[in-house]
């Protein structure tokens, strides 16, 4: 039987670009999980954190106080902090490397591409973006806003979604040393765009299509990928 490889692929992209729905499209063509903000904070969730924690951490907020009463202290290595935004990165750094442990996949944001970089994981990295007018469009059309409320919500994700990846990685979201490929999401479209992500996969990891890859997980993540120290300062992968 030829030995099938694992293919993980992490997409950073701006929003209202479409970038989520070509990310699940990759994924669904790949047969691989998807895993997006929600999947992941729900995970997190578990390990004892608030929706409303998650939220102030995903827009770069430092919330301060220790910690000690968190429930499930074990799960995730659960660790005492002065600053519990701290604590929240190194959760969410910790399960993009498990997720990552556990077989091929397709993360969505989450700063994938810097954590998977230091964990010495082999991922073809891409960013999505698209024109500010089409974000524009898109934003109001999907949401059922006015122009000026759409401008608003894409100003406002854009300053959040830099701040977190700079609070996580210490570098910048749209840095393109930091990635294999930066794409146009508005030249080709969801389908083919997906298509063209594909393409550039399969010779990135050396296969020849879908059915090269390897769909099998590992069902204990933690053995595949142990817990890493926990920082005392918060863990800027430099």
């Amino acid at each position: 039987m030829a030995v099938k490889t694992k293919v993980i692929i992490t997409v950073g992209c701006e929003y209202g670009c479409h970038g989520p729905a070509i990310a699940q499209k990759m994924a669904d063509d790949f047969g691989i999980p998807c895993y997006d903000r929600d999947l992941i904070d729900d995970i997190i969730e578990e390990a004892g954190f608030s929706k409303d924690l998650l939220d102030k951490a995903e827009k770069g907020h430092a919330i301060r106080g220790r910690d000690t009463d968190a429930p499930n202290p074990k799960k995730l290595g659960a660790i005492r902090y002065h600053n519990l935004t701290d604590r929240v990165v190194f959760l969410q750094r910790e399960t993009v490397r498990r997720l990552a442990a556990r077989g091929s996949c397709v993360f969505v944001g989450r700063c994938a591409d810097h954590i998977l970089r230091h964990a010495d994981v082999k991922t073809l990295n891409v960013f999505i973006y698209a024109p500010t007018d089409v974000r524009l469009q898109t934003v109001m059309k999907d949401h059922n806003l006015s122009k000026t409320e759409a401008q608003l919500l894409l100003t406002k994700s854009d300053e959040d979604l830099h701040a977190r990846y700079k609070q996580v990685t210490g570098t910048y979201r749209g840095d393109r040393h930091n990635r294999h490929m930066l794409i146009d999401a508005s030249l080709l479209g969801i389908d083919r765009t997906a298509a063209l992500i594909e393409k550039l996969a399969f010779a990135h990891f050396g296969i020849e299509s879908a059915s090269d890859i390897d769909t099998t997980t590992v069902s204990t993540a933690a053995e595949a990928a142990p817990l890493s120290s926990a920082p005392d300062r918060p863990p800027v992968l430099a």
